[in-house]
């Protein structure tokens, strides 16, 4: 009598659903990131696709959804990422500047110590800074972005306030919200790189030498302070 034999098994599809963790996976949501960043920086929020992310970090699309929940949570996910860093920086460098200046705080010495961890990261930190930094100017200009940079960015804003009004006693603090508010304008342009300087000096000034641009943008920021504060002791308000 002839036996019979197991049927088989048909291989079951597999099925796109929620990845394991592992070390690949890990992987796959930092070049998500990566991608993301670069792409957000060139295009835009709005310019950008999650297949586009996927598909330059050599990944699923579902991925994104896994990690991220959708767009909008890879977006956020890519800012907060870096700005930890930046935000711990800068808070460092804050305090190393009061511990060693004691009492002699000065406006030029306050907003180096502000200013100096940007370039810092951008020349020596991995090239995802620079794509982050124009990613971050872009944001900072946009009718929208107004409370992605207060939630990460205002506590530094105001350590650095104290330190000025220690520094320049006497000038209403209004003032040196309106300073800094110039300020900032200033070194997202510088820390984007345009090259607009570039052209426009025919190649005397180049917006890529970030020596450079650190001599004379905390120059010009910290000049910028200083002139509204003469302004306001002229006119007897300070």
């Amino acid at each position: 009598m002839e036996k019979l034999q197991p049927k088989a098994r048909k291989k079951k599809p597999k099925r796109r659903g929620r990845p394991h963790r592992s070390e690949g996976g890990v992987k796959a949501r930092g070049r998500l990131l990566d991608a993301a960043e670069q792409l957000f920086a060139e295009r835009g929020f709005y310019g950008v696709t999650t297949r586009q992310v996927a598909s330059m970090a050599d990944a699923d699309d579902a991925l994104i959804y896994y990690h991220f929940k959708n767009k909008w949570g890879l977006f956020n996910a890519v800012f907060e990422r870096r700005a930890r860093v930046l935000i711990t920086a800068r808070h460092d460098s804050l305090h190393a500047y009061v511990s060693t200046g004691g009492l002699k705080l000065t406006a030029h010495g306050a907003i180096a110590a502000f200013i100096n961890p940007m370039i810092e990261l951008s020349q020596n930190g991995d090239p995802g800074w620079k794509s982050y930094f124009a990613l971050v100017a872009q944001i900072d200009n946009s009718p929208w972005g107004g409370e992605i940079i207060h939630r990460f960015f205002d506590s530094n804003v105001h350590e650095l306030i104290e330190i000025l009004q220690r520094a320049l006693p006497g000038i209403p603090i209004r003032e040196l919200y309106w300073a800094y508010n110039f300020l900032a304008g200033s070194m997202m342009l510088a820390l984007s790189e345009t090259e607009r300087v570039d052209r426009l000096s025919e190649g005397l000034c180049r917006a890529k030498d970030l020596d450079e641009v650190r001599t004379r943008l905390v120059n010009y920021c910290a000049g910028g302070f200083l002139a509204m504060v003469t302004e306001e002791r002229l006119a007897g308000r300070a």
